[in-house]
């Protein structure tokens, strides 16, 4: 692989994996637009590894008091705000776990064509900006519910779909279940933490099961960059959710939907 495509791709990732505007959507183009090459196995590898030690620094206050609290409950049965929220976090967690590991085969099979990732960018784009519009946006994070968690569970899971976005699914379902913009994004960021660690475990098996060359510079290089763009990505996000609402990122999937489109039947 050359610097540009470690870099652009390594960009990509770090971005898009915390932004409702679909990865899959974005890492297509370099292969369809540029004709590069399958990354490979250990590029994907580092690439999640940096975007999961992203989110966990970021988030490093609440995932200690959400651990601490969680482990509490189990010995003690003493429940608090942090080990419910922990708790649905772990019950969210179980539909896209399940639904991944018995239909990844069959979504890489049949799911994984650009005119697909095209049609879920433009139709979740399309909920998203009705959810957007009409949420009550009442509650935080910590009013969920194992509800409402499970709810969001199987919206993540539906993600699984290339095109849907994670976090654009689970925002969306949040803002239809009463959650705050800001409450929706900071549940979906917190329950892509055991997602992401799945996938990167899943990967690792695979990776040293494999007889893959390894360029560890291209690895750490990549590793690096999907790092620091996806945690400067959550924070700018955050900063900017409750004053730009989720119009542009709406539109933006709209148009890129539509070049998707253009550019496949070209």
């Amino acid at each position: 692989m050359s610097i540009l495509e470690i870099v652009v791709l390594a960009l990509i990732q770090g971005l898009t994996e915390f932004l409702p505007i679909s990865s899959s959507a974005h890492l297509i183009l370099p292969s369809v637009l540029l004709g590069w090459q399958d990354q490979g196995l250990a590029f994907d590898l580092v690439l999640n590894i940096g975007t999961l030690a992203a989110v966990v620094l970021y988030f490093r206050h609440e995932v200690i008091n959400m651990s601490m609290a969680w482990t509490d409950s189990i010995k003690n049965k003493n429940h608090t705000p942090d080990s419910k929220l922990a708790w649905w976090i772990v019950w969210a967690t179980i539909p896209a776990a399940a639904i991944g590991f018995f239909g990844k085969d069959y979504i890489e099979m049949y799911l994984r064509s650009g005119y697909v990732i095209a049609v879920t960018t433009i139709v979740f784009g399309l909920l998203l900006w009705w959810a957007d519009a009409k949420a009550s946006q009442i509650k935080t994070e910590y009013q969920t519910g194992l509800k409402g968690a499970i709810i969001l569970g199987f919206a993540q899971a539906l993600a699984l779909i290339p095109g849907t976005s994670r976090s654009g699914i689970t925002i969306t379902a949040g803002l239809m279940l009463g959650l705050t913009r800001n409450a929706a994004a900071r549940f979906s960021f917190l329950m892509s933490i055991p997602i992401i660690a799945m996938a990167s475990g899943y990967d690792l098996l695979k990776f040293i099961l494999s007889d893959e060359y390894v360029d560890w510079s291209s690895l750490f290089l990549g590793a690096g960059i999907s790092f620091i763009s996806a945690i400067l990505c959550i924070h700018v996000f955050l900063l900017l959710l409750n004053k730009v609402g989720m119009l542009p990122f709406v539109i933006y999937r709209l148009l890129l939907g539509l070049a998707l489109f253009y550019v496949l039947a070209g």
